[in-house]
């Protein structure tokens, strides 16, 4: 760590001072940069300075404005008097909407004069509202770079290929259809990023780049590709992945300087030979040796009858008139039938934590999945468009039924479900004519029918003994009804009651749409609890119950109804619907007993485990785990972790959130966002992981000693049903404590010939990786992750897309220092992926991919506190702009 500290003075203290500076003096000339893009109102600012400091800005050679300033069509007017410019960047997406997405910049074109800036050589137009390129552009002798990505571009003007000096162009994320044959004339072009736009063909002039080094076509809709490409003798990377291709052409396997292909996530069924012995060549993901396409459920009969598989690292894939089926990443799946978008369509997708204030289970229900997020939100569709959702499988699937619920902003609903099984997987299937928020439950089965005037009859298809009979008359207008039923099984009721001798029926469900009481008496048949028949019945042990909706009170109704018995059955009547309960028993106060009963089978007997890695004990992995599961969840970590035996039982509800706290010289990174008072927070689910992987440290010098510390588990909120006697024994945070696990950290031994001294021999310029829609990552970010990574830093840098050459050369010139090949790594790539603007994405992907999703959630958490961070200075120094716009729930997320 003193190492790493050392490497971050040495790298970036000249980032670090001019940073500072800006912080302090606000906007400011500095030499021949302005950067002014990260204020609301720079805009504002720089046609000041150009006022006040006109021969000094005319001079600058490089400016950032942000599209999203009201004032931006101003500056752009005075941009041509900037003779000497050679770097512009117009971004968007600097502020977010109520729903936390990136609003794109207001530019949808440029000033015609903007053509005269002569020695401007890049240009970053990205995160705006352009349909066509500015002609402008096109006049711009000297450019280089070309950024464009996060458009709303149709098409490429015919004479692009003017651009004779262009290196590096990227058009991600638009709408692009086709490319005009005039690319082909690029020849000094070394990157081209065409990926997420719905390309169907490419012209066979793209063959014609001789000097192209790396070509991104993923999350495109193209099914073949030319043979062309096999000219293109400079290229080093060619990523097709989550296209439609069906086939590549074999040739590409002779050029001389490729290193990585990627044709994950196609519809290839056959690859050719020289292809698949390319040892660098990726193919997951693809139908390989499979005659049918696959997904064929249900009516959906997509003409494209392919399978696309987003790569996390897009999470955005794209739709056509045709329709299409898709894959994203934890095997849900899509099927847009033809017709169901009328116009080329990008689907932006998401998986979201479930926070309880937002996802409101109902009584007995069971969380199957996290929230699946759609966008754009309400998007509605000529046709139905079908939905799979993987599942976790319920215990009891008898009693229960797996539904998926969707959420229009404001309140959820139960879609008509059907549950399959794909590829050994529990799948949810639905249909939908809009996007928004999915998620699946288990609920209790659910029956129900329309109740018109003339009456009917509603069977519960759980058990058929219990029915409801509505006679004629009942209603004047139909009315819909809703039936559940809950079964407790005897011998948890005696657990429970410590075997005093109670009985119960099934608990009976009743609800309606309608807040009216019905005309005429409806009449209620139940079984009679377990082992008690006509025969051997005592009436005055019989107890009816009524509960309210929530569960709160029960009341014992016995004497308010008439029971009429017959040999198994027990009937009443009521006038209108709630929870009914019937028990056998000689205790007197039923209504005490019934109430704990149903308060305990909502509770989930749970351990909890606390594992370090076995390769760096630093990393820790905590998890409270459903008691049945705690074997095989052991039996699968045993290889990579150890640590303590679990913790003792104990009951949690389902939706409960509970802290875990670092104590005894242990502590971890308290700006973590799930980090509340120093203790992590967590939610537990039963059928979800209710597991985080975290790095702790200690203030304590362990050259000297290993340090003893622990983890405790406190309880926190409940869910908002809960009955309140529950609830007023789970408040505050130290109000139960639930369990300790010890945790201890050896003590460090210095590595031979270590020094303390400056380290030389690297030597970086400033990173700032990343953009506005994934958020920004520094060199003390990188310097932090590093400290993380140990000895998976070659699985890593091979994931991240380095070379076996680069690796073998990193880890030669710094054999003696692990510290110095993981640095040489990351900031290898780092600077070979400094203009990628998905780069930190990339990372996050490569980190899970080698099995590090730990790394993976210390990067999102180092990019949403940033965000936050930056967010809560701008309002600090009032330079936040006023908006009326209202924070929704899905925003707190």
């Amino acid at each position: 760590m003193q190492k790493m500290a050392e490497l971050l003075s040495l790298w970036c203290k000249c980032g670090e001072e001019t940073l500072g500076a800006c912080a302090l003096a606000g906007p400011c000339l500095a030499g021949n940069r302005l950067n002014l893009d990260v204020y609301p109102d720079g805009c504002c600012h720089f046609l000041r300075l150009l006022k006040e400091q006109r021969e000094e800005v005319v001079q600058i050679e490089f400016l950032r404005l942000s599209s999203n300033d009201c004032l931006i069509g101003s500056a752009l007017d005075s941009l041509p008097h900037l003779e000497h410019l050679k770097s512009l960047v117009l971004k968007g997406g600097h502020i977010r909407d109520k729903f936390g997405s990136c609003q794109r910049g207001s530019l949808t074109s440029l000033p015609q004069d903007l053509g005269n800036l002569k020695c401007l050589t890049h240009l970053d137009l990205s995160f705006n509202r352009l349909s066509t390129l500015p002609s402008c552009i096109l006049h711009l002798p000297s450019l280089r770079v070309l950024l464009v990505s996060h458009n709303s571009l149709l098409a490429l003007p015919e004479d692009f290929g003017c651009l004779s000096k262009l290196t590096f162009f990227s058009a991600m994320k638009n709408q692009l259809t086709d490319l005009p044959q005039s690319i082909g004339e690029l020849s000094m072009l070394h990157t081209l990023d065409l990926s997420e736009n719905v390309l169907q063909l490419l012209p066979e002039e793209i063959g014609n780049l001789h000097n192209c080094k790396e070509l991104v076509l993923s999350g495109n809709c193209l099914s073949s590709i030319p043979d062309s490409l096999a000219n293109l003798k400079s290229l080093r990377e060619l990523h097709l992945h989550s296209n439609f291709l069906v086939t590549v052409p074999a040739s590409l396997a002779s050029l001389p300087n490729l290193s990585r292909l990627d044709l994950q996530n196609n519809c290839l069924r056959a690859v050719p030979a020289e292809i698949q012995a390319l040892p660098f060549v990726v193919l997951h993901g693809n139908p390989l040796g499979e005659t049918e396409p696959s997904l064929q459920a249900g009516n959906c009969k997509a003409s494209a009858a392919c399978v696309i598989h987003s790569c996390i690292s897009s999470r955005s894939f794209p739709v056509t008139s045709e329709g299409c089926k898709v894959v994203l990443p934890y095997d849900i799946h899509f099927c847009f039938p033809p017709g169901a978008a009328s116009d080329p369509l990008r689907i932006s997708f998401r998986l979201l934590e479930p926070d309880p204030q937002w996802v409101k289970l109902r009584h007995h229900d069971v969380l199957l999945s996290k929230v699946l997020e759609l966008q754009p939100h309400g998007v509605k569709f000529q046709q139905e468009v079908q939905i799979w959702m993987p599942f976790v499988p319920p215990q009891i699937l008898h009693h229960n039924e797996v539904v998926v619920r969707t959420f229009n902003g404001q309140s959820w609903s139960d879609l008509r479900t059907r549950v399959e099984r794909k590829r050994g997987l529990m799948m949810a299937h639905c249909s939908v004519l809009h996007f928004s928020w999915f998620l699946v439950v288990s609920r209790l089965v659910q029956d129900e029918c329309k109740v018109p005037a003339e009456g009917t009859l509603l069977f519960s298809s759980v058990d058929p003994n219990i029915k409801v009979i509505f006679p004629p008359g009942v209603t004047k207008e139909p009315r819909s009804v809703k039936m559940q039923v809950l079964h407790i099984p005897a011998k948890k009721i005696d657990k429970i009651t410590a075997n005093a001798g109670c009985r119960a029926s099934p608990l009976l469900c009743l609800s309606q749409d309608s807040l009216m009481d019905f005309l005429n008496p409806v009449t209620i048949q139940l079984p009679l609890p377990p082992g008690v028949t006509g025969l051997n019945l005592d009436q005055f042990r019989l107890r009816l119950l009524h509960g309210d909706l929530e569960g709160q009170t029960w009341d014992d109704i016995t004497s308010q109804v008439v029971l009429k018995f017959t040999h198994i059955y027990v009937m009443f009547e009521v006038t209108h619907f709630s929870w009914y309960w019937l028990w056998y028993t000689t205790k007197t106060y039923i209504e005490g007993i019934a109430k704990k009963v149903y308060e305990r089978l909502r509770l989930y007997q749970v351990n909890f485990i606390a594992l370090q890695r076995k390769k760096d004990p630093e990393q820790v992995l905590l998890q409270c785990v459903p008691k049945h599961k705690v074997d095989p969840v052991l039996a699968r970590l045993q290889n990579r972790y150890q640590g303590p035996e679990p913790s003792d039982m104990v009951e949690m509800f389902e939706g409960e959130q509970f802290f875990a706290a670092f104590e005894r010289g242990i502590s971890i990174d308290m700006d973590r966002p799930d980090c509340v008072d120093g203790r992590l927070s967590f939610i537990f689910y039963s059928h979800l992981k209710n597991m985080k992987e975290v790095y702790v440290t200690s203030p304590v010098d362990r050259k000297g000693q290993a340090v003893k510390g622990q983890v405790s588990f406190y309880r926190g909120t409940v869910p908002e049903n809960i009955p309140e006697d529950a609830s007023r024994r789970r408040k505050g945070a130290d109000s139960l404590w639930l369990a300790t696990l010890p945790i201890k950290l050896p003590q460090l031994k210095p590595r031979s010939g270590e020094n303390h001294g400056p380290l030389r021999g690297f030597s970086f310029p400033p990173l700032n990786l990343g953009n506005a829609e994934t958020g920004y990552l520094t060199q003390a970010n990188l310097l932090s992750i590093a400290r993380r990574v140990g000895s998976d830093w070659q699985t890593i840098g091979l994931n991240l897309g380095l070379t076996y050459q680069q690796i073998e050369r990193i880890g030669h010139n710094n054999r003696d220092d692990l510290d110095k090949q993981i640095l040489g790594m990351l900031f290898s790539w780092a600077q070979q992926n400094s203009e990628d603007p998905d780069c930190v994405s990339k990372l996050i992907a490569a980190m899970k991919e080698s099995g590090r999703q730990d790394i993976a959630d210390e990067v999102e958490a180092i990019i949403d506190l940033g965000r936050q961070k930056y967010s809560e200075s701008i309002r600090r120094v009032g330079l936040e702009p006023e908006t009326n716009t209202e924070d929704s729930a899905i925003a707190t997320m």
